[in-house]
């Protein structure tokens, strides 16, 4: 798929037909994952890949939002995503090199959860971005280190379903150019 079909085709994707996912497909958007940019290449992105399905009950009834379970009931893949905090968006000398701090670090893991989504579309696979999850309830389950921020959790799954795309605002709308 060329890149601009792969942008626009890309969907939150909310029901899932319960084929596997490869081991392939899901290194290959672990992957991409690890290509996106870090504040100086601190590449501070970790990933939790959760297919035993054991774990993604437990994960399901103690970690994640009854809508979001019944949104992804069948997406045989669950990613929680991570980063090391205190390294991206600091200097040298252990401080924050701005305000940004720790932000940074969330923009970074950003950055990687757009890599792994775009990777999953061209590969014909569907995401789901989860941002309201238990982060104790991961991390106990898990067993997540303290020195890492958790992030959203992520689906990966067969689509059964084919969304629109929801209406964007108009570059225009928003961008301010100085010329």
């Amino acid at each position: 798929m060329k890149f601009d079909e792969v942008l626009q085709s890309r969907r939150s994707i909310r029901r899932y037909t319960g084929e596997p996912v490869s081991d392939a497909q899901i290194q290959a958007c672990l992957e991409a994952a690890t290509l996106a940019p870090s504040w100086k290449n601190s590449q501070t992105a970790r990933f939790y890949v959760i297919q035993n399905p054991v774990l993604r009950a437990q994960l399901d009834q103690e970690a994640m939002a009854d809508f979001n379970v019944n949104n992804t009931r069948n997406a045989p893949v669950l990613v929680v995503m991570t980063f090391r905090k205190g390294q991206s968006g600091w200097g040298n000398d252990g401080n924050p090199a701005n305000e940004g701090a720790n932000g940074w670090g969330w923009l970074d893991l950003g950055l990687a959860l757009e890599n792994f989504c775009l990777q999953a579309e061209d590969l014909g696979l569907g995401t789901l971005i989860m941002g309201i999850r238990d982060e104790a309830a991961l991390r106990r389950l898990l067993q997540i280190p303290e020195n890492e921020q958790v992030g959203p959790v992520v689906s990966l799954g067969h689509p059964d379903i084919d969304p629109a795309m929801p209406a964007r605002l108009p570059v225009n709308k928003r961008t301010v150019y100085f010329r």
